[in-house]
């Protein structure tokens, strides 16, 4: 009887800790999913500078993404980055003008700003304090090979230290949001190769919170200059005619397409090692319709190139009138704009306060 009772009591405390095992267990899955519940599984984080009214290039380049990516994410923040556009010098009232008219002109080629964070950089000081505590986990070394400040530095005589450190804020801007994917071009992947290390360099030494951010690569060509097609497009080209912005009238954008350099075959064909400038041409002319290379140089048979010229330049302009207009509307209303940025600029805060509270308790600062 005693020894049935002994086996009774040892089992009654072996259920007890079985029990307080599986409460534990339970407790730290609810611990987990509370932390995590309000993150989501994917969330998209992008930059533009705020350089004045966008190009073709930016454009097809990113921007015709970035209004896709709409469709196929739930959590997605845009950035007018304009702390990273003092690494060079700024006239501060042009310096506003172009915020204004980046933020219009994102609206008006079609992101919304009920469905995304549409915000102003400057405006969430939670990038610049985070960018001080991750540059502090990065070595000059690992910043001198980066090719950005290889270039550009040559061109400024050494640079300064804010050009020398921008990859840390762009790496800031990333982790601060928690964010797991960042649309880039190619040439962009080893900046966010920088923002992955220093994610896992963080977590490695204080515990897990950034996730490694993947990159979003787009399939766009790049659009290259009209005048140059051996270059990018670019608003700092000299030539005027090499660069076509959103803003451009109708009759400006005929004009450019009708000077961009070609060669002295008629025939439409797409080769960019041999034929840069039509290959250009047919590239515009392919990313404005969605239609396939083979389907756009298929459509020009028989066209010789100057014909092919001014049928690029009338899909452009079908292309960019509704957004030129929507531009100069918006302009108009810098209320508006300002509402806008202000609005997103509280939505970015409310994720980044918590974010960077988290980090400083990881650090030790409270």
């Amino acid at each position: 009887m005693a020894l049935r009772c002994l086996n009774n009591m040892r089992s009654v405390i072996g259920l007890i800790q079985q029990l307080k095992v599986m409460r534990r267990s339970i407790s730290i899955a609810a611990q987990t999913l509370n932390k995590h519940s309000s993150i989501p599984a994917v969330r998209v984080f992008s930059g533009i500078q705020p350089t004045g009214v966008p190009h073709l290039g930016n454009y097809l380049g990113a921007l015709e993404s970035w209004v896709g990516l709409q469709e196929n994410y739930s959590s997605i923040l845009y950035s007018i980055v304009d702390l990273h556009s003092i690494t060079v010098p700024q006239d501060p009232a042009q310096l506003r003008k172009n915020i204004l008219d980046v933020t219009a002109s994102l609206l008006a080629c079609g992101i919304d700003p009920s469905r995304v964070i549409l915000f102003q950089q400057s405006q969430v000081s939670e990038h610049a304090e985070l960018c001080w505590i991750l540059g502090c986990l990065t070595s000059m070394p690992r910043l001198r090979h980066l090719p950005q400040w290889k270039i550009k530095s040559k061109q400024k005589n050494e640079g300064s230290v804010g050009l020398y450190t921008y990859p840390v804020l762009q790496a800031a801007d990333i982790l601060l949001y928690r964010s797991t994917h960042v649309p880039v071009g190619e040439d962009q992947v080893q900046h966010l190769e920088l923002a992955q290390d220093t994610a896992r360099i963080f977590n490695n030494q204080y515990g897990e919170i950034f996730p490694e951010p993947q990159a979003l690569l787009s399939s766009m060509r790049k659009v290259k200059s009209l005048r140059d097609p051996t270059s990018k497009m670019s608003k700092s080209d000299s030539q005027k005619l090499a660069t076509v912005h959103l803003t451009d009238s109708p009759e400006d954008i005929v004009l450019k397409f009708r000077k961009a350099v070609t060669d002295f075959t008629s025939e439409v064909t797409y080769d960019p090692e041999r034929r840069p400038g039509v290959s250009n041409l047919v590239a515009i002319h392919a990313a404005v319709t969605g239609l396939s290379v083979e389907a756009v140089v298929e459509q020009a048979h028989g066209l010789d190139t100057a014909r092919y010229k001014q049928v690029v330049a009338d899909t452009v302009v079908q292309k960019l009138t509704p957004i030129r207009d929507q531009i100069q509307k918006l302009r108009a209303d810098v209320g508006y704009l300002e509402t806008v940025l202000a609005h997103g600029a509280s939505r970015a805060r409310e994720l980044a306060a918590p974010v960077l509270r988290q980090v400083q308790k990881l650090v030790g600062f409270c």
